[in-house]
Formats: structure tokens, C-alpha cells, sequence
């Protein structure tokens, strides 16, 4: 579709850079505008009739792009990784960000990201605020266990619970010979645990608030190692597999691939990108302990690479399997189905 406008955002807390260009690429207006609809309306009123905008995907991009999509007819979100390394520029400033992104939409030649309907960033942001909690919780209890370093006799017995913080471990706690500072940097640590506890109950109504115990959850709860939490944070952040050509294309998308070296005719793998979604990729490394456990298969192949290539290693590569499993679950509609170990299926068969 050939668009009259073309309009390039660069998109900052408090303000935003637009400039609008005309088919041929003639700068018509240039200008920062604050934060507001009414004030982004002001300035691009004269030239919505047949336009569209592009903006970089930053942090709470959502904002913004709602806005645009409700002026303009159409609304593009650039990846800004790809965006500079197609228009890398020595000098750099708001005017000429958004100049650059301007040009490009109006080559055609912005790399698009993907955009999530309204439903699914809801449902991302209520899982990801669960993954806080935890995280909080996970450090106030290694706050707590630091604590024991100082008193090793005591806390030899201590060290070796399966449940520190239960109900049994808690008593044993409370009978620890410790000074009156580490007494109270205990007591308040788990009163603090027990606060983070009812944040992550609330989080976790809320999730099932803004999300249905739909068919792709319930097909990834069948996976080894998948629960119900994990099942609904693959699905969310997924959100469609058809957007993906392949198993390695989604593998790309969470970061479970590994670096590349290529130079003379000679190939070097280093360790997984860091670029990807973070919260897919540790989706997957978290999950990959209990599949393990529970599925002879995986354990197979664990214990296999563990021993030429580490145990770190080792679970990134059982994630990664995970991942194509997850893969061709989802595509091919079908539950996964637990195979021995000693048949070795390949990814794709391990399924019903």
C-alpha cells in the first residue's frame, strides 16, 4: 500500500522526536511534542489522512504505539537491534533517529517486530510480575542462608533441608543459637518471605484473571518439567507458532542458539546469543532440572553431554530440545507422549 505520510518516532520517557516526510521524501515538519495524545494529535493532525508511523521497540513502547494506532492507518514496530545495523550513524540525535526511521519506512526497509494483541501483553506483564516476586523471595532466603556462614556448627543440619522455609524448617530456625543483630535479620527476613508469599498468591490470581486454561497450556503441561505457570508463560510469550518457519527460528527468538565465528572458510560456535527473549529462554534452562528428573529420554542425553561438555552445557542443550518439542507440539496440535530412553526418539516423534 502507498502511503502519502511517513512518519518516524523516537520514542523517550518524557518526549518524542516525529518527523513526517512526504512519498518523496521531503521533510514537511520536525519537532518534539511531550508525552500526551492531546499533544501528539496536535502536531500530526495536518497529515494523518494516509499515513503511518514507525517507532523503535523500547521500554513500555505500548504506550506510544497504541497512540499512533489511533491516528494513523497503519503502525509499524521496528526491531532496534536490526535497525542499527542497517543505519548506524556517527552522529546521533533525536531529529536524526527519526529521520533515519522515516527514510527507512518509506524504502520499505524497516525490520519489523512482532506485535502482540492488547490481551497478550496483559497477560505478559501479570506473569512477569510473578517472576519478580520470586526472584525477591529467592533473594531475601539467600540473604538468610548467608547468615549461616558465621555459624557452621549450628547450621550444618540446617544446610542439608530439602525445605528450609516450611513449616519444619522454620521451627528449626527459630531454635538457632544465633546473636540478638542475625536473631532479628532472620525474623524479619521471613516476615518479609511471608509478605512476598501473599504478593505472589495475588499474582497469581490475577494471571489466571487475564488468561484461560486454554489447549496450548494444557498440551504444555503434558511436557516433562512443564507446569502450570511455566505452561502459560511459554504460550504467552510465544503467543502464535505459526509466526515461526521452524523449530530454529523460535530457538533464534528465545536465544537458545549458539554465537557464530565465520571467517576464511572456517566456522566457531561460542555460547548462546544474548540477544532473544530473556523470558522464553529462562522459561526453558528453568524447566530443563525437572525434565530431566522426570523423563528417561532427556536424562539420557544430560548425562551424555554432561560428561564431554559440563553440566551448564548440558542443560542449555535439554532446554534447547524442550524447545523444539514445544515447537511441534504447539504446531502440530498434539501432547507429548513420554518414550524410554533407550529408543532415543528424535524431537519431533516424542509426541502423541
Amino acid at each position: 500500500m502507498s502511503y502519502d505520510y511517513h512518519i518516524g518516532v523516537d520514542y523517550h520517557k518524557a518526549y518524542t522526536h516525529l518527523v513526517v516526510q512526504d512519498g518523496g521524501g521531503k521533510v514537511l515538519r520536525s519537532g518534539k511534542v511531550k508525552n500526551d495524545p492531546s499533544s501528539l494529535a496536535g502536531f500530526l493532525t495536518p497529515y494523518l489522512k494516509n499515513s503511518h508511523a514507525v517507532m523503535e521497540a523500547s521500554r513500555n513502547w505500548t504506550v506510544m504505539y497504541d497512540w499512533l494506532d489511533e491516528l494513523c492507518d497503519d503502525v509499524v514496530l521496528a526491531h532496534p537491534l536490526k535497525v542499527k545495523a542497517i543505519a548506524d550513524a556517527k552522529v546521533k540525535t533525536d531529529k536524526i533517529d527519526a529521520t533515519i526511521l522515516a527514510h527507512l519506512l518509506r524504502a520499505d526497509l524497516i525490520p519489523e517486530s512482532y506485535v502482540p494483541c492488547e490481551a497478550a501483553r496483559e497477560l505478559r506483564q501479570a506473569l512477569r510480575e510473578r517472576i519478580f516476586f520470586v526472584r525477591l523471595r529467592t533473594m531475601v532466603k539467600n540473604r538468610v542462608v548467608t547468615i549461616f556462614d558465621r555459624y557452621p556448627e549450628q547450621t550444618r543440619a540446617l544446610r542439608e533441608m530439602s525445605d528450609l522455609f516450611g513449616k519444619i524448617g522454620r521451627g528449626q530456625l527459630a531454635l538457632l543459637s544465633v546473636s540478638a543483630i542475625d536473631r532479628e535479620h532472620i525474623d524479619r527476613a521471613l516476615a518479609f518471605i511471608d509478605d512476598i508469599n501473599q504478593h505472589i498468591r495475588a499474582a497469581e490470581k490475577t494471571i489466571r484473571r487475564f488468561s484461560t486454561d486454554n489447549a496450548e497450556v494444557r498440551r504444555l503441561k503434558t511436557m516433562p518439567g512443564v507446569g502450570e505457570f511455566f505452561a502459560r508463560l511459554i504460550a504467552a510469550e510465544i503467543d502464535d507458532v505459526s509466526r515461526f518457519r521452524s523449530a530454529k527460528k523460535l530457538a533464534a527468538y528465545a536465544g537458545l542458539v549458539p554465537s557464530t565465528y565465520a571467517s576464511g572458510g572456517k566456522c566457531w560456535n561460542g555460547r548462546i546469543i544474548k540477544a532473544g527473549n530473556k523470558w522464553l529462554r529462562w522459561a526453558f534452562v528453568e524447566a530443563a532440572t525437572p525434565a530431566v528428573r522426570a523423563e528417561p529420554a532427556l536424562k539420557f542425553e544430560y548425562e551424555r553431554l554432561k560428561a564431554t561438555k559440563g553440566a551448564n552445557r548440558a542443560k542449555v542443550a535439554v532446554a534447547r530440545k524442550l524447545l523444539t518439542i514445544a515447537y511441534h507440539m504447539l504446531r502440530d496440535q498434539r501432547d507429548y507422549e513420554r518414550r524410554d530412553a533407550l529408543e532415543r526418539p528424535s524431537a519431533s516423534s516424542r509426541l502423541s
